[in-house]
């Protein structure tokens, strides 16, 4: 007997459904983006009872029910009705409430395939490896009213941007409860403080949405509005973010809309037909991840993908995305071999309707959520990825320069007497550098599979391999570009990456890790607070060469400006474990300079090598400048220079000489 209690009502008023008229002409349309008040589950009163409303997309199902928890998973019970010619089916159970476990039961017209899937809008799922959603309710008193007002100004292109990219289920674990994950609360606790401490302007979270295949990172995602359950409720998250923003911290997420895994209960062969995947497997499946690939095509898939961008910049107050990936949706042959795709219509290899997608995304984003930002992982050579849709461009703000990333880790990892046959890695940059706007990218793909640690990269002793990592981070630094470092680098972590266990926070006990970790946190404080070093690192007139020609002993050195030329910061960096005294480097103005900071000063497990914390310049020309410093310059390290007043700066580094 169906439980009366439950029983579904039949939409038959405006006044029941969240759907309008207007709403159902722009989701067919592929124009709705607050698709998340709409379809879903949504708690709602209906003549006096409380319960939930339901509305599902699945056009070609035959009927569709309501199955959970509450009605013992019968699929009988609690049918939804079709709306009109939507593909919506929709329905108002009364009874039902927050924290009930449901899933749609899809009978298809298409050869009797009839199968339970999780919501597409879940906003909350089982924790897995159950895979229900669960009824919720997103009501989340905010504190953080002073970060949102004042985001755009955070947000520039002109403000310094130090990402601290990390994994939420390896941070940190709790050992004494058999390794469990910390929660979204607990994180909330450590994390905020951390992050203030070592100077970083924003985190980037590998994604949060639910995943069913935890070892994917969250990359392998179904739950496209829901955080996953593993770390605790959405309003659990919402806190962290409040905390965060609280303590000025950016929020950025991972979002992956090129891919999704084809597990049963999710989105594929959603209705019984491929709904929310292409059906051409040419166009639809993605041979490196055997996932299915969207139909950036179908306008209603254009709605859910939009709609849970705008979701997580409404309802979670997220500052913006990384979309992974972003090479895969641009080519039509992306990791196909010929005869295994199909040209465009103009013969091309171009993905127009993943093209089109991505600009819209951009645009409605922009124009929704002034001071959020958009970066794509795009590893190509894509032109005009970080340039207005307007102009031409696919409208992100900022794109990953996967190329710096490769070229320098390849020749870092080189033995210091083989590096002057390749200096042209270094210098190769600054061909390309300004043609988009760059975020160096130092991330959690370069210390997995099999790749070691960043510290594991870099050749020679333990002293040496410190040194090494100090040099990578400061040039890094001193590159015009915004700064991404994942999590476990600035401590030196010494192994691989494992998303199971936590960082290995214990290294800290070793001087040289602590030394790092301070090296890191005063780049950082040095970075965000010298205009030169940020205000124009999408602009040539930010940068200048002194000398990128000394191959020999591998020596780089250049000019960070700022935008009124006011300030100037002099980079020089040695790559060789050989020190240099008396090099030479032209500058152009006379009088003090002072070590801003030195890679090998004491505190940092260096040898303590440099020029007294200042240096006067002499009349001397060099590199085509009318003066020049006489610098010490140490082994493996970079020094920062500013022009200073003539009395001596007593820095802690000269103070210990």
């Amino acid at each position: 007997m169906p439980d009366q209690n439950h029983t579904t009502k039949k939409i038959k008023s405006a006044d029941i459904s969240l759907l309008t008229e207007d709403d159902l002409f722009l989701f067919n349309e592929g124009s709705h983006f607050c698709l998340y008040d709409k379809l879903g589950a949504h708690p709602m009163k209906v003549d006096g009872q409380n319960g939930f409303y339901f509305a599902v997309w699945a056009p070609n199902a035959r009927a569709v029910s309501v199955t959970g928890s509450f009605n013992n998973w019968d699929n009988t019970q609690h049918p939804l009705s079709p709306r009109a010619d939507s593909g919506i089916w929709e329905g108002f159970i009364p009874g039902i409430q927050t924290g009930t476990l449901y899933k749609y039961h899809i009978r298809s017209t298409q050869k009797q395939y009839q199968v339970d899937k999780t919501d597409p809008f879940a906003f909350f799922t089982e924790l897995s490896p159950q895979t229900a959603s669960v009824t919720w309710d997103l009501a989340h008193e905010w504190s953080d009213d002073t970060w949102m007002e004042n985001r755009s100004n955070v947000n520039v292109r002109s403000a310094p941007m130090a990402v601290y990219e990390m994994h939420l289920g390896s941070w940190i674990r709790i050992p004494e409860e058999k390794n469990r994950f910390a929660t979204y609360r607990e994180l909330a606790e450590k994390l905020p403080g951390y992050l203030v401490k070592m100077g970083f302007t924003h985190v980037e979270f590998l994604p949060v949405m639910e995943h069913p295949f935890y070892g994917s990172w969250g990359y392998q995602c179904l739950g496209y509005f829901a955080p996953s359950s593993r770390f605790g409720t959405p309003q659990d998250f919402m806190y962290l973010v409040d905390c965060l923003h609280q303590k000025n911290i950016g929020v950025i997420l991972d979002w992956v809309p090129s891919h999704f895994p084809s597990d049963e209960h999710g989105l594929g062969y959603f209705d019984g037909t491929h709904l929310f995947e292409h059906e051409d497997p040419r166009k639809g499946f993605h041979p490196d991840w055997k996932s299915l690939i969207f139909n950036y095509g179908r306008n209603e898939v254009l709605s859910y993908l939009i709609s849970s961008a705008m979701f997580w910049l409404e309802k979670y107050h997220i500052d913006g995305f990384r979309v992974d990936a972003v090479a895969s949706m641009l080519y039509l042959d992306y990791s196909r071999k010929a005869g295994e795709w199909e040209p465009n219509i103009y013969g091309g290899r171009e993905n127009l309707e993943a093209v089109a997608f991505l600009k819209r995304f951009n645009g409605e984003i922009h124009e929704n959520f002034p001071g959020a930002v958009t970066i794509a992982e795009e590893s190509t050579d894509w032109p005009m990825v970080s340039r207005p849709v307007h102009l031409g461009g696919l409208g992100f703000d900022m794109k990953w320069d996967m190329g710096w990333m490769h070229d320098t880790l390849a020749y870092m990892s080189m033995d210091p007497v083989h590096r002057s046959f390749h200096h042209d890695k270094l210098t190769f940059r600054m061909i390309y550098a300004f043609n988009e706007n760059y975020v160096l990218p130092l991330s959690h793909d370069e210390v997995v599979h099999g790749k070691g640690s960043l510290l594991g990269k870099m050749p020679g002793d333990e002293w040496q391999k410190f040194a090494g990592l100090r040099l990578l981070f400061g040039y890094m630094y001193g590159q015009p570009a915004k700064k991404l470092i994942f999590m476990g680098g600035e401590i030196g972590q010494s192994r691989e990456w494992n998303h199971d266990s936590s960082l290995d926070w214990h290294l800290l006990e070793n001087p040289l890790n602590k030394g790092l970790q301070r090296w890191i946190e005063d780049l950082n404080q040095f970075y965000r607070r010298t205009p030169a070093m940020h205000a124009d690192d999408f602009s040539r007139q930010g940068f200048q060469w002194i000398d990128c020609n000394d191959v020999q002993q591998s020596t780089l050195t250049f000019l960070r400006k700022d935008r009124d030329e006011k300030e100037t910061i002099i980079a020089v960096c040695n790559f060789t474990p050989i020190p240099r005294p008396n090099y030479r480097v032209g500058v152009l103005a006379d009088g003090f300079w002072k070590e801003c900071l030195n890679s090998d000063a004491k505190e940092y497990g260096g040898s303590n090598q440099g020029s007294l914390g200042q240096i006067e310049a002499s009349p001397v020309p060099a590199h085509g400048f009318p003066f020049s410093l006489n610098l010490v310059l140490p082994p493996l390290a970079v020094v920062f220079l500013q022009k200073t007043a003539p009395e001596i700066v007593y820095t802690k580094q000269n103070a210990t000489l």
